[in-house]
C-alpha cells in the first residue's frame, strides 16, 4: 500500500525538480540581458579581452551573462562577468 502511494510521489517529485536543476546558475552574477539576439558575441568579446592581455581559456553563459575563465595581464587566473550587450565587467561577491 504504501508502495503505491510513494511511487507517483517520487515521480512528481523529480519532475519538479528537474527544471530548476538544469537552469540554475551559479548565482555569483545576474545580468539583465534580454533576448540573446541583441548580444555582441563571444568572438568579439574575446578579442576585446585579448586586447588587454588577458588569455581567454574558456567563455560561457551564466545567470544571463557572459562568464569568462582567463589569465589576465598580471598573469593571474580568473573568472570574471561580462554583459552580453554592454561589455560591462559585472562585479561578483568577492570583488565588491
Amino acid at each position: 500500500m504504501l508502495r503505491r502511494f510513494l511511487a507517483p510521489v517520487l515521480i512528481v517529485a523529480t519532475m519538479t525538480a528537474i527544471p530548476f536543476g538544469v537552469a540554475s546558475a551559479t548565482g555569483l552574477a545576474t545580468c539583465d540581458s534580454g533576448p540573446p539576439e541583441k548580444w555582441q558575441s563571444q568572438d568579439k568579446l574575446t578579442a576585446m579581452l585579448k586586447e588587454k592581455g588577458w588569455e581567454i581559456r574558456k567563455i560561457k553563459v551564466d545567470g544571463g551573462c557572459y562568464e569568462v575563465y582567463a589569465i589576465d595581464d598580471k598573469g593571474e587566473r580568473i573568472e570574471a562577468y561580462f554583459h552580453p550587450v554592454t561589455f560591462e565587467r559585472i562585479p561578483i561577491a568577492d570583488e565588491e
